[in-house]
């Protein structure tokens, strides 16, 4: 007997499982259905990811070489902390749960999480497991989603994979248990912290906060404050044990933040105001045009993609014909408000749909708050093109002036849209409304919709001029480009406007049809999961496709050493190189085999990226144009001996062509060098204005704010004063130095004061800043032994707060995992 109970608990506890057995296992054929090039051992082709392996190269060697973290990498920009490129934290003992969870691999990995993060949120609303596949099955498929992977953010797409169960754990601490919500939020929270994308982070908490905001209200109206403040001190402890969790990356970044291009400049501008952050021209650079929020709707509203025309175009025809085809590439189908664009932000027809039918039929206390933080997130989308709402957050609202491209923003709606969505099928099938009235609500939805769908069909001209600015200025002897392109984009605005409304009219019928029992409800789900696939498959396939998959062997040939790569690998010196054969300063591919001037990342040292603009690149803008004129090795010298800030940098060798050797620049200063004086400037307007006239060889300058570490302001050269590299390691700079009397050396390397601490023959000394992004160290007469060493306490200590963290996660998830089990073994 009592194994035929336990027979059937199993039996019982199969069946309520096997749900979502299947769920899982649909959502990882259907990724690895999507991302099939992986099977077959391609790689995907993003520029983000080719970037991140030239510039996690050099730490990714050391950390293999010695199973240590370097921290520091001299690959690009100079070099800069390793903590936003490439960093493992021991002491985060979560790690290997997301190691699991991410086990698929970039790509087909994220689109499995975002499956399951979102079919977690609903399974959290307690709804019916086929509404939750349907919701996870619209969240994974919306187009930004595979807009991030094609271009390789994919810390992004992780981050936004975990913003769906954060949301579902909170909604679940207030609604149901306050510790198994609290729990989960703060496991959801680790892992996308571990994302390190703070962004995504940063909007998940507005949506958190909007929701708070609301059931505080609603709480307060019933007089029931308690009721509120248990789940959030709750919540709060949470978070502070994510947090804790993830503080060695949390610490180190925040410490580098400081120092980074979000911090303070030491610059004075009188057309800026003076603050932390970025400025408001580069955050809102990337802002969504108001009417450009149709693309929710109708992917196409605005073109697409900035990518050229496909041949078969009237605009491609109409160029040929006129002996222009030279100039297709000018000419791109999207006209929106954005400099460019990966593609548009498109949540799906039936999606959009169905939130409207949720507006009519989900009860006030679940919709609401949804709405408010989808007006927040579309709003505040506009960006530049709605600036007093935008300049309010930048102002005022903490931490948001931290980030660029405010059409990021999205990612809420993003959210909030399939939830409601979801909420309103959920209502249909718990039978929550009478018949009548849920019919009435369908056909209004359906009417708004696809009606305002098929409108566009039928007068696309409603969208606007279908020009961009510059393209209404082309003289009106081009005025058959005009039309070309106008005819173009009208086409595809109209394709994909009937494209939604036929899918909206689909989707209609399928609900019509289960809602009057004409066709069973797992009929009518199967349905309506094949129209989301139908929907939003292709509008995905045309950003993310396998023809941005390579085979293994020929993505590794990108990173093959060409000829001028060869020619500088020979020298075993340190040194730096400049690279002209691409775009300097967004390239993370010389990064891979070389120690680079410049570099590719969102976040670079504050000071370098100031020389960049002031100094660096007039300097490389005045040799490409010397190069281009020179007429002998002297004319071309003339200029390198010039270029300040190029040879204190010690940019060795400069790549013109990929398939010839490299310019050697002569100029250059080396690793280390004596300076005769010391030139004391007032601020750092001062320092910076002067580097393009000082004489770097013999002369430092240093800001007054260092002058009490000044021991000795002049000093005379002597016959065999030397100074070199002994010794080079990423986090650790061994050199020999010998002098007859006391110097001052100046050091190729960028000042970073958080963690870089100097020693002559092992004792700790003071260096100092100079020549506005450089070390520079008072040596004394004698020979000596001078390191730097990168040992920054931030992470030493981060890792402490996160081991501890760790342990107490983990113990209170096994804890509330196995309460259940022992209230069953003490009743059994």
């Amino acid at each position: 007997m009592h194994q035929k109970r336990n027979r059937m608990k199993m039996n019982n506890i199969f069946k309520s499982a096997l749900p979502h057995i299947l769920a899982v296992l649909v959502f990882t054929i259907i990724s690895f259905a999507y991302f099939h090039p992986v099977l077959e051992g391609k790689k995907l082709v993003a520029n983000d990811t080719k970037v991140f392996n030239g510039s996690a190269k050099e730490i990714q060697d050391y950390r293999k070489e010695t199973g240590k973290e370097p921290l520091w990498t001299n690959s690009m920009f100079g070099g800069m902390p390793a903590y936003l490129i490439s960093v493992k934290y021991p002491g985060n003992l979560v790690k290997p749960v997301e190691s699991v969870l991410k086990a698929f691999g970039t790509p087909a990995a994220a689109l499995f999480l975002a499956f399951l993060g979102f079919y977690v949120l609903l399974l959290l609303y307690k709804t019916k497991p086929w509404v939750a596949f349907l919701g996870a099955l619209a969240y994974g498929f919306s187009s930004y989603m595979f807009i991030c992977l094609s271009a390789g953010h994919n810390t992004k797409a992780y981050a936004m994979a975990y913003m769906a169960p954060i949301v579902g754990s909170v909604v679940y601490a207030f609604r149901n248990d306050a510790l198994k919500g609290a729990a989960l939020m703060s496991l959801f929270l680790t892992l996308q912290l571990m994302a390190n994308h703070i962004q995504i982070t940063y909007y998940t908490f507005l949506i958190i906060l909007v929701f708070g905001i609301f059931e505080l209200v609603s709480q307060l109206r019933d007089h029931n404050v308690k009721a509120f403040l248990k789940p959030a001190l709750m919540l709060f402890a949470g978070v502070v044990l994510a947090v804790g969790v993830n503080f060695g990356s949390i610490y180190t970044t925040w410490e580098y933040s400081k120092f980074s291009t979000r911090g303070k400049s030491d610059l004075k501008k009188a057309d800026t105001r003076d603050q932390e952050g970025l400025n408001k021209a580069y955050i809102t650079q990337w802002s969504y045009g108001i009417d450009e929020t149709m693309t929710l709707l109708i992917p196409d509203f605005r073109g697409g993609a900035s990518v050229p025309f496909s041949k078969d175009s009237q605009t491609v025809t109409a160029l040929r014909q006129n002996n222009m085809s030279d100039n297709v590439a000018q000419f791109q189908s999207y006209w929106g408000d954005q400099p460019g664009t990966s593609g548009p932000v498109y949540v799906g027809a039936l999606v959009i749909f169905l939130f409207v039918l949720g507006l009519i039929i989900v009860p006030s206390r679940e919709k609401w708050w949804i709405i408010a933080a989808i007006i927040m997130s579309v709003v505040l989308s506009w960006g530049k093109n709605l600036m007093f709402i935008t300049n309010l957050f930048i102002d005022y609202f903490p931490g948001y002036d931290k980030f660029r491209a405010v059409s990021v923003m999205l990612v809420m709606a993003g959210v909030c849209i399939p939830l409601l969505a979801a909420l309103a099928v959920k209502e249909i099938v718990d039978n929550n409304i009478p018949r009548e009235k849920i019919l009435k609500a369908l056909k209004l939805s359906a009417l708004i919709t696809g009606g305002l769908a098929f409108l566009f069909f039928i007068i696309p001209g409603l969208a606007g001029s279908f020009l961009t600015g510059d393209e209404k200025g082309i003289p009106s002897t081009y005025d058959w480009v005009k039309t070309a392109l106008v005819a173009d984009r009208k086409m595809m605005l109209r394709v994909d406007a009937i494209r939604s409304a036929l899918l909206i009219a689909a989707g209609a019928i399928v609900l019509w049809f289960m809602i009057k029992s004409k066709i069973k409800p797992v009929v009518a789900f199967s349905g309506l999961a094949l129209l989301i696939l139908i929907d939003m498959w292709p509008v995905a396939n045309r950003y993310l496709s396998s023809s941005n998959f390579q085979v293994t062997k020929d993505y590794e040939k990108s990173f093959l050493p060409t000829r001028a790569d060869k020619a500088i690998l020979e020298d075993k010196s340190e040194h730096r190189v400049l690279n002209l054969t691409v775009s300097t300063f967004n390239d993370g591919t010389t990064s891979y085999l070389h120690h680079s001037i410049g570099g590719y990342h969102g976040a670079k040292i504050m000071r370098y990226d100031e020389l960049i603009s002031y100094n660096l690149m007039p300097e490389i803008k005045s040799l490409i144009s010397k190069l281009q004129k020179a007429s002998s090795v002297e004319d071309l010298n003339s200029t390198l001996s010039k270029s300040n800030c190029l040879n204190m940098l010690n940019a060795k060798y400069i790549i013109i062509s990929p398939n010839s050797a490299p310019l050697v620049n002569e100029f250059a200063l080396g690793n280390a060098w004596f300076i005769k004086n010391v030139k004391m400037v007032d601020n750092a307007n001062a320092e910076i204005s002067s580097l393009s006239s000082f004489d770097p060889k013999n002369e430092a300058l240093v800001d007054h704010r260092f002058d009490s570490q000044i021991k000795l302001k002049e000093s005379s050269s002597s016959v065999g004063d030397t100074i070199y590299l002994q010794d080079y390691k990423p986090n650790l700079l061994t050199y020999k130095s010998s002098t007859k009397e006391d110097r001052v050396a100046v050091f190729s390397e960028i000042y970073y004061p958080a963690g870089w601490d100097a020693f002559i023959d092992n004792r700790k000394v003071d260096y100092f800043r100079a020549d506005y992004v450089l070390r520079a160290m008072n040596i004394p007469a004698g020979d000596h032994t001078v390191t730097f060493r990168f040992e920054p306490s931030s992470y030493k200590v981060g890792n402490k707060v996160s081991l501890a963290s760790s342990v107490i996660l983990l113990l209170l998830l096994l804890g509330i995992a196995a309460t259940p089990i022992i209230k069953k073994s003490k009743n059994g």
